[in-house]
């Protein structure tokens, strides 16, 4: 029989999922609007905002699997349903696709190459479709 707070402990578990699902959209399809929006000339992929915050999102995964950091996000995750006494296959449709879209089974050493390498292709973008510079930083030239 589950505890009291289980509920709510698998709510919280839900919602980390969530958050971690949307971070890994914000990298991966931002990326590949990065790419629309640089051949199709859009002015958006130049907003400085978008990508230096889309740099900074992956360089975070970059460092951490570099130094062997598990994923904050994930090990929040997996605490939460073990305190609330839930496994992995107890999860309902919707949380069980999520992990399912996000988590592979691989060794970690192939999450790091692929890390990297996805890091250097943004920063990449970033040299070869540079952000625009702000305004005031024009304004002083």
């Amino acid at each position: 029989m589950p505890h009291p707070g289980a509920n709510i402990l698998i709510l919280a578990a839900d919602a980390v999922l969530a958050v971690h699902a949307l971070y890994v959209a914000f990298v991966v399809l931002g990326f590949a609007a990065i790419l629309w929006g640089a051949i199709r000339r859009r002015r958006w992929v130049r907003n400085p905002m978008f990508r230096y915050s889309h740099l900074g999102a992956i360089g975070i995964v970059v460092i951490q699997a570099l130094a062997g950091i598990p994923c904050p996000l994930t090990v929040w995750e997996r605490e939460l349903r073990r305190a609330a006494g839930q496994s992995a296959s107890q999860l309902p449709f919707i949380p069980r696709l999520l992990q399912e879209l996000i988590f592979y089974q691989a060794p970690p050493e192939v999450f790091t190459v692929i890390y990297v390498v996805f890091g250097t292709a943004v920063a990449l973008t970033v040299w070869l479709v540079p952000p625009r510079r702000s305004r005031h930083h024009q304004r002083q030239q």
